[in-house]
C-alpha cells in the first residue's frame, strides 16, 4: 500500500508545471497559450525572460531529483525507484492540476537520470549541449540525448530496472518530439539560430 502511496506522491509532484508557475509569477502569457504551446523551458524562454525559463527549467529537473532521490533515501526497491522515475515523468506530462496537458518531460527525465547516476546524467546532458550549440534545435537536443541515455546507462553499468525506466524514458521523449521530428524533417522547426 505504501509502495502505491509513494508512485501517487510522485506522480502528483511531477504534475506541478513550473512552466506556468513561473509565468504566473513574473506576470508572463500562459506558456500553453503561446509559440509551441509547451509549458517547459523553452517555450517560456519565448516570452524573453530568461530568469523565468531558468527557474522552469530547474523546477522541472528538481520534481525528477526529489521523488526518485527520496525513493533512493528510503531505499525502495529498485523496481520501485524504476516506477516512481515513471510516475514522475508521467506527471509532468499528463499533470491533473491542468488537464492532463503538460510539457514533453525532457528537464524532468534530466533530473530523474542524474539520480540513477550522476556522471549518466552529466554525459546525457554534454550530448544535449553539444546537439544544441551545433545546430541551435532544442527539440533536435532533446531527442539524440534522450535516445542515446539508454545506451550511456548501460555503458555507466546502471541497474536492471533503471536501465528499463531509461529506455522508457527514451521512448516517452522521442514520441511526445514527433511533431517537432516532422517539423525538422520538414524545415520548419523553430530554432534559436537567429536568437541573442
Amino acid at each position: 500500500m505504501m509502495n502505491v502511496i509513494y508512485i501517487l506522491f510522485s506522480y502528483l509532484i511531477g504534475a506541478i508545471s513550473f512552466g506556468i508557475v513561473m509565468s504566473h509569477l513574473f506576470s508572463l502569457p500562459d506558456p500553453r497559450t503561446i509559440g509551441s504551446k509547451n509549458p517547459g523551458a523553452t517555450n517560456v524562454l519565448r516570452t524573453g525572460k530568461k530568469l523565468a525559463a531558468l527557474l522552469t527549467l530547474l523546477g522541472d529537473a528538481l520534481k525528477g531529483t526529489l521523488t526518485v532521490g527520496l525513493a533512493q533515501y528510503f531505499e525502495l526497491s529498485p523496481l520501485m525507484v524504476a516506477l516512481v522515475a515513471i510516475a514522475t515523468l508521467l506527471g509532468h506530462i499528463f499533470p491533473i492540476y491542468y488537464g492532463f496537458k503538460g510539457g514533453k518531460g525532457v528537464a524532468t527525465a534530466a533530473g530523474i537520470l542524474f539520480m540513477f547516476s550522476w556522471v549518466m546524467g552529466f554525459t546525457v546532458l554534454a550530448i544535449w549541449f553539444g546537439v544544441f550549440m551545433i545546430w541551435r534545435y532544442s527539440s533536435l537536443a532533446a531527442i539524440i540525448a534522450g535516445s542515446l541515455s539508454p545506451v550511456i546507462g548501460f555503458f555507466y553499468e546502471i541497474d536492471f530496472y533503471q536501465l528499463i525506466a531509461s529506455s522508457i524514458i527514451a521512448l516517452i521523449l522521442i514520441l511526445r518530439h514527433i511533431d517537432n521530428l516532422k517539423r525538422l524533417i520538414n524545415g520548419t522547426e523553430s530554432s534559436f539560430k537567429d536568437k541573442k
